[in-house]
């Protein structure tokens, strides 16, 4: 089986460097997507971020960086994730997000989970830049999945009694 693909593309009212510029500008990216990162994207960038899921924390180091145009970068466990800006028309702007290298055995639910993920991302982003202020799309998917890891937590302790 071939490896699976995550893909997800929001259609943003926003001249586009506004659009990449709130990927690369930490304090924009954490109005929408991220509670803290440690520096600015940029080429040859490595950085850490921490998720709005509490204990989640990746590194991501920049493999490519084109302004207004495209960033690439690797996680540490290897996934590969790019992030593509386009004009649409003046003033419209489409960001589109793809990423793959899912390792394990349950890489198809990885990529559904990532495409759901991004999905989030993106039309929280498109509020964002849109009106001034986060839906906090994202904030509430990561309580669902604090949540969540709690609730499996709390059984598979039960279960060990």
């Amino acid at each position: 089986m071939t490896n699976p693909m995550a893909k997800a593309s929001q259609l943003i009212n926003c001249p586009i460097e506004e659009a990449f510029n709130a990927f690369v500008d930490p304090g924009k990216i954490t109005q929408f997507w991220l509670a803290s990162t440690s520096a600015p994207l940029s080429q040859n960038a490595k950085v850490t971020w921490h998720f709005l899921v509490p204990g989640a924390v990746e590194t991501a180091v920049v493999d490519e960086f084109q302004p207004a145009r495209l960033i690439a970068f690797t996680w540490s466990d290897g996934l590969k994730v790019r992030l593509e800006f386009s004009e649409q028309s003046p003033g419209k702007t489409r960001v589109a997000v793809e990423a793959q290298g899912f390792l394990g055995n349950d890489v198809v639910d990885q990529a559904v989970n990532a495409t759901e993920g991004f999905s989030i991302v993106l039309c929280d982003l498109k509020t964002f830049l849109e009106s001034g202020k986060s839906a906090n799309l994202v904030r509430a998917k990561a309580e669902l999945i604090a949540a969540s890891a709690a609730s499996t937590k709390r059984d598979a302790t039960s279960q060990s009694r």
